[in-house]
């Protein structure tokens, strides 16, 4: 056998098992208390399911009181819950066509091997349609066929009992059980920032880098379906961009760009006595912390404006210095202290962590000023978005240098 036939049956050979690879699939990327966390959900949504059942249906009911599709749905529901596959509408929607669709068929489908046949394939492209594509209705659709005579002769009731009945228990066992375990559900968009000026500029971020025009191309030239929502597969790409970054750019955490000397206020603090320090110190924020330092809030110029109703300019220094100035009567409606006015959902960041992280709430979600908190949520800083350009640029100047 000559060398070349050796070389070119040593490459069938690899592809051949290059092949056999593609049947076993990669590692799932989930820690033991993901995979815990969804094996209680499943074993919380089918016991309920068939417990609320027996107890709507009674034990005398014709038909089981759980179906087999639902531990297929169960799997989506609280296995991959961020699934488009696994969204309230894919469930009912999915469930309900499919039950409908079977039933149809088995009626009017004399043939055993043809009815289940069509139904499925019928079921398959009315999701489609619906977008309501669910896979386990697939077997919703072979259980209304060829269930058997305790199944045709329940006609369209078994649609509601127990299909939907048992997908409405079950989509409510998942609504609390995921959200309880801090797992968005239903998992829906997320607000998109690109208007938040009312200008037609994209966020800072969208201007450097892939676009979401880019994302939609390459999603409509792979033409299948993902079993993973854009916006999240939008977020995988961005933060493997942000941890590529972060590790060329080395640890620069916020402790090291913070400002440590804070000007910051206490609830209690007057309106009065809060504006008189972000004129003073020539700043346009101040952290509210209680009297253990711990962060409660943030005060701004914007809230100043949105409280006072100065975004109408007519008589603004008049309508400021009223609303700021203290007010005698101790009825008054009128907001006397920062706690009144502060925003109490402030987003901060840990002194560890690294500046990477807050680049996307800095450039695109409206914020100007980030708290830096150590471990016991005491304020230890704050980063001003000049204080990130300054960290990129040397960062980036000393990238270029080495």
């Amino acid at each position: 056998m000559s060398l070349t036939a050796i070389n070119w049956k040593a490459k069938k050979m690899a592809l051949f098992w290059l092949w056999l690879r593609g049947f076993i699939p990669g590692p799932v990327m989930v820690n033991a208390t993901e995979r815990l966390r969804a094996c209680s959900g499943a074993l919380l949504g089918i016991l309920l399911t068939g417990l609320v059942s027996h107890w709507a249906l009674g034990s005398s009911a014709p038909l089981p009181l759980l179906i087999a599709p639902m531990g297929a749905s169960a799997v989506l529901l609280f296995g991959v819950p961020a699934s488009p596959l696994a969204q309230p509408w894919s469930i009912i929607g999915g469930n309900l066509v499919a039950a409908v669709i079977g039933v149809s068929c088995a009626r009017w489908i004399p043939d055993p091997v043809l009815a289940p046949a069509i139904a499925v394939s019928a079921a398959i492209g009315a999701m489609f349609a619906l977008r309501c594509l669910h896979p386990p209705s697939g077997a919703v659709t072979l259980t209304a066929v060829l269930g058997g005579p305790a199944v045709t002769s329940q006609g369209f009731h078994f649609v509601l009992t127990p299909v939907l009945l048992n997908s409405f228990l079950l989509l409510s066992v998942a609504l609390l059980f995921n959200n309880a375990t801090r797992r968005r559900y239903p998992h829906v968009a997320h607000a998109d920032l690109g208007k938040l000026h009312q200008t037609k500029d994209q966020p800072s971020g969208r201007r450097i880098g892939f676009t979401q025009e880019d994302l939609d191309y390459v999603l409509h030239q792979y033409n299948q379906v993902l079993d993973v929502s854009r916006d999240d597969l939008e977020d995988l790409i961005l933060q493997t961009e942000l941890h590529a970054y972060q590790r060329r750019f080395g640890a620069i955490t916020c402790a090291d760009i913070m400002s440590r000397d804070v000007i910051s206020v206490e609830y209690g603090t007057s309106l009065e006595d809060a504006w008189g320090l972000l004129l003073k110190h020539r700043i346009k924020a101040l952290p509210v912390i209680n009297s253990a330092r711990r962060l409660i809030g943030i005060i701004t110029q914007t809230d100043f404006m949105r409280q006072a109703n100065l975004q109408v300019y007519t008589g603004f220094e008049q309508k400021l210095k009223q609303f700021i100035r203290r007010t005698t009567n101790t009825h008054s409606d009128k907001p006397e202290v920062v706690g009144q006015i502060m925003t109490a959902k402030v987003q901060s960041a840990e002194e560890d962590a690294h500046i990477v992280e807050l680049v996307q709430p800095l450039s695109d979600s409206g914020i100007h000023h980030i708290p830096i908190v150590d471990d016991q949520r005491r304020l230890v800083g704050m980063v001003t978005q000049s204080d990130m350009v300054a960290a990129l640029y040397r960062g980036n100047a000393n990238l270029t240098t080495v």
